[in-house]
């Protein structure tokens, strides 16, 4: 290392008389941009330490000279959002479900809003645009075990299903087969029988004796829920075998495991977890998704 303290040739800025390796050390001070930049900055923290709430005590903090409490202001906005809503919420709980649907401006809040209740509630087992999943059913469709209109919609939502409610709706499939009700050969037979329903096709030559054989099963064993024709009864919740709206499967295979081994779902109860205008709101809502029986 040498010190010669001469000046650049390239830059024309002095050097420090610092070498390393043939390399030159400038003497560049800190632009004064930057150092306008740096104080500024460190005054702007400073100001906002005193300003603003921002230093832990313990089970405390600074308040800062301001007063500004984010949770206030949160309150403060929660309290002046329930004020706006106030309105067409007590319009939503007291209104025929008839007249809110005539309501166009109404209905647009019930979209909107409704698509939050829907999705905090409801998504995580009827799929987030309510077209159901394995086991879980399709919102979209005209298939309702116990009617599609928003009155029937809001009463299974209020008092769910195989839920703990006193006044839940009931529904199950007994396990016809595994509880020893029929043998396998019943099973089969009426699984083809009730197949056949929805698939005429499936009537062959080859299959109409054990279709037939399961007709016989069915008129004897199903039809008290499912009604002769095989259309349910919305009534107690005995779905429609005859359409191509399937909750387990409508496959051969699938009916034959629902008859064999018997299903039952549940539908959880929300009376206590949302109040009764948002229950009508989220009913309209779930109607209005898709083709909905009036």
């Amino acid at each position: 290392m040498s010190e010669t303290g001469e000046r650049d040739p390239v830059s024309g800025r002095r050097t420090t008389g610092h070498e390393w390796n043939g390399i030159t050390e400038l003497d560049t001070p800190v632009p004064r941009g930057v150092l306008m930049f740096l104080i500024v900055t460190h005054v702007f923290a400073v100001l906002w330490w005193v300003l603003m709430p921002a230093w832990p005590l313990g089970t405390s903090y600074t308040q800062g000279l301001l007063g500004i409490d984010q949770r206030a202001t949160v309150e403060r906005e929660l309290v002046a959002a329930t004020a706006r809503r106030a309105d067409w919420m007590a319009r939503i709980e007291t209104a025929g479900f008839d007249a809110i649907r005539a309501d166009a401006a109404l209905m647009d809040v019930v979209r909107s809003t409704g698509a939050r209740l829907f999705g905090d509630n409801c998504a995580a087992c009827h799929g987030v645009d309510g077209t159901g999943r394995a086991n879980y059913p399709d919102l979209t469709d005209a298939d309702w075990q116990w009617g599609g209109g928003p009155e029937a919609i809001a009463e299974t939502m209020r008092v769910g299903v195989n839920a703990p409610h006193p006044e839940s709706r009931i529904a199950q499939m007994p396990a016809f087969g595994r509880d020893g009700m029929l043998d396998r050969s019943a099973v089969r037979s009426v699984a083809a029988y009730v197949y056949a329903l929805g698939n005429p096709g499936y009537s062959t030559a080859d299959t109409i004796d054990t279709i037939e054989a399961g007709r016989e099963v069915f008129l004897t064993t199903c039809a008290a829920c499912h009604g002769e024709d095989g259309t349910g009864e919305p009534a107690i919740g005995a779905p429609n075998l005859t359409d191509d709206y399937w909750l387990y499967g409508g496959d051969l295979q699938s009916i034959v495991t629902s008859v064999h081994g018997g299903r039952q779902g549940h539908m959880p109860t929300w009376d206590e977890r949302l109040t009764d205008a948002q229950i009508r709101l989220l009913a309209l809502y779930v109607h209005d998704l898709g083709i909905a029986e009036p």
